[in-house]
């Protein structure tokens, strides 16, 4: 077989070959970060040691105390060691973990709900809405969101009584960093949605949708929106990392999470008068903070990559 044979059979097999979707561009630019694929290891890592550890520990060893054991080196009964008040710290961080991301979660639906609704109906209509609208969001960045988080925490700490769902028991102070956390962090992504609506709504498809008689609804969530989704994931993404993050300042200034309810910021709280003496019980709680922020970080860095429609793709 010549050269040229071999040459134009490939050429027939790149002809035959469907053409990727979006989706599958999309897949393939993030294989190719390694660093993202390191974060997703972390994160399913994470993910793996607070869910599994469930089965294994029950919340009621989280919150047991036992003053004869109270700061034990990690042993074989007490693999990463026990707190000032004899409680397993490997426990703790399971549930503490499940608590903290949690929060991250529940914070960014609140943050992004919030963001894409005003930054949505900012973008579209314009106007004297769009002026509003963002003369309100300017006004937001001026609000301290870590003195609001220790203003309101302290304020109606204890006001709020513990509930319990799905089987586990929550401080109302969850609640709170949850509302604050999410309703003083879409500033940014609401920016960022009102561009992309500018800047789509003036393309050939939303004015055939208009000419068809679609409504604004429709227009606004089914045409725009969807090719506005990805700064949305990555905004998101990356604000997951910010919420856990923020939840632990202020749960390690004793304002935050209040106990029962255990989160790696509390726990690093309660390791502070233990920092040379007893290492072992800010170690555990802060490295499972690093490693997720970490993990949160690289998926990011490798979504905004991959989403990036400007973005070289690289195929095998």
């Amino acid at each position: 077989m010549t050269t040229t044979e071999v040459s134009w059979e490939f050429f027939e097999e790149e002809i035959e070959r469907p053409p990727l979707t979006p989706a599958q561009v999309a897949w393939r630019r993030f294989r190719c970060h390694k660093m993202a694929l390191v974060g997703v290891g972390l994160l399913i890592a994470i993910f793996l040691y607070v869910i599994v550890g469930a089965f294994i520990y029950s919340e009621a060893d989280a919150n047991r105390t036992d003053l004869s054991i109270t700061l034990s080196p990690p042993s074989r009964d007490h693999p990463l060691g026990t707190d000032g008040t004899g409680r397993c710290i490997l426990a703790r961080t399971i549930y503490g973990g499940q608590i903290s991301v949690l929060i991250g979660l529940s914070a960014v639906i609140v943050s992004v709900t919030v963001g894409v609704l005003i930054g949505a109906i900012s973008g579209y209509y314009g106007g004297h809405i769009d002026a509003i609208l963002m003369r309100f969001t300017e006004a937001m960045f001026n609000i301290p969101q870590l003195f609001l988080l220790i203003l309101l925490a302290k304020l109606l700490s204890g006001k709020i009584p513990t509930f319990k769902l799905l089987g586990r028991s929550f401080s109302g102070s969850v609640i709170v960093i949850i509302g604050v956390i999410g309703l003083t962090s879409w500033m940014y992504l609401a920016r960022i949605v009102r561009a992309n609506f500018l800047s789509l709504k003036e393309q050939e498809f939303v004015t055939a949708a208009r000419c068809i008689g679609s409504r604004n609804f429709s227009i606004i969530f089914e045409h725009i929106l969807p090719n506005s989704v990805a700064p949305i994931v990555v905004a998101a993404t990356l604000g997951v990392a910010s919420a856990i993050i923020n939840e632990a300042y202020v749960s390690f200034l004793g304002l935050g999470v209040q106990p029962p309810t255990a989160t790696w910021g509390n726990m690093l709280d309660q390791a502070y008068h233990h920092l040379d003496s007893e290492p072992w019980m800010w170690f555990f709680p802060g490295m499972l903070i690093l490693l997720t922020v970490l993990g949160i970080n690289f998926v990011g860095d490798g979504l905004r990559d991959a989403l990036d429609p400007r973005a070289l793709t690289q195929t095998e």
